[in-house]
């Protein structure tokens, strides 16, 4: 029920993933009513591997997260949280309230032993492929540790999601040099040179889109305002690309002559296919959709939970932390 948008957008997304992935079950949570009514202008094909759960209340966007937290308990982020918590469910999608779901999973589903803080991870868009950077906006204030901790558990979510056995791990600084950066990060490069990852050193914003790195650690200040930064350039360059092919008829007949590159371009960049960003840390899987997605934004958001829950990451990230803590006391 939550996002900009709601069950219009979710219903017709659920029924094209099942369309897709035929060993992929949903559990829509939400006001019923609203959803049947989606699902009688989508057709009821699928249904079969689609249930819904009912829920009474949901959390707005501009919602306080302790409010949602107190007061929000048969809302439809709460009930698919809760869902994952008893297994019924193997990874919960929500376009709702970032911080809101933020603070719901983190209280039913706790932090993972040894994790201190969530992040949010998603993969951007680079020359090589993609890059994935964490935090993004989950924790502003951060210390040496948790950087390390943000490094090791991107590290394994690329393992799993991009079968690389050994991610190459980048500390996101304004300069390559060891002298560039404050004490923080400077501290956060010792322990990450120091650890079992793939570390190979400091990168600079626009390496995250020129490859080289494919994992991106950063404080959540940072990385929201990077991530922020990013959307906001790519949206004036559509528009003077859009200005350009429109103005005269000189500019349309270029338009229509350059629309085969621009389509390929399009479809490598565009941020839909992108959508889904990971709230790592936790015992369980959560993926957070842009509020805004569309159908096509929120069926890859699916598609990152059911690849996250084939993958088991939660699993992996203990386990690797495990062996990370286990070598750290024979030294």
């Amino acid at each position: 029920m939550g996002g900009d948008i709601g069950p219009s957008v979710v219903v017709p997304a659920a029924l094209k993933a099942l369309h897709i992935y035929q060993d992929l079950h949903l559990i829509l949570a939400g006001d019923e009513a609203s959803i049947r009514q989606c699902l009688e202008k989508q057709g009821t094909k699928h249904a079969s591997r689609l249930t819904i759960r009912h829920t009474t209340q949901k959390v707005d966007m501009d919602e306080l997260p302790p409010h949602a937290l107190r007061n929000k308990k048969d809302s439809s982020m709460r009930v698919a949280i809760n869902l994952v918590k008893s297994g019924e469910a193997d990874a919960c999608v929500s376009a709702g309230n970032t911080g809101a779901l933020m603070a719901v999973a983190r209280f039913v589903l706790k932090m993972l032993p040894g994790i201190d803080r969530p992040a949010i991870i998603t993969a951007l868009p680079s020359i090589e492929g993609h890059t994935h950077v964490l935090d993004l906006g989950a924790n502003v204030d951060v210390d040496a540790g948790h950087l390390l901790q943000f490094g090791l558990m991107g590290s394994v979510l690329a393992t799993a999601v991009d079968d690389n056995a050994r991610p190459r791990v980048g500390l996101l600084n304004i300069g390559e040099e060891e002298i560039k950066g404050n004490e923080r990060v400077k501290e956060a490069a010792h322990l990450l040179a120091n650890s079992p990852l793939n570390y190979i050193g400091f990168v600079e914003g626009d390496d995250i889109y020129k490859g080289g790195a494919d994992v991106v650690v950063c404080d959540g200040f940072v990385g929201n305002v990077m991530l922020k930064s990013t959307e906001g350039a790519a949206t004036m360059i559509a528009h003077f690309l859009k200005e350009g092919f429109t103005s005269g008829i000189y500019g349309r007949i270029a338009g229509l002559m350059a629309l085969p590159v621009l389509s390929r371009i399009r479809s490598k960049i565009d941020p839909r296919r992108y959508n889904g960003a990971s709230l790592l840390g936790l015992q369980g899987i959560v993926i957070k959709s842009h509020g805004a997605a569309d159908v096509l934004a929120f069926r890859n958001a699916i598609k990152i939970a059911r690849l996250q829950a084939q993958q088991k990451v939660p699993q992996h990230i203990s386990r690797q932390l495990e062996e990370l803590l286990s070598k750290r006391q024979t030294v």
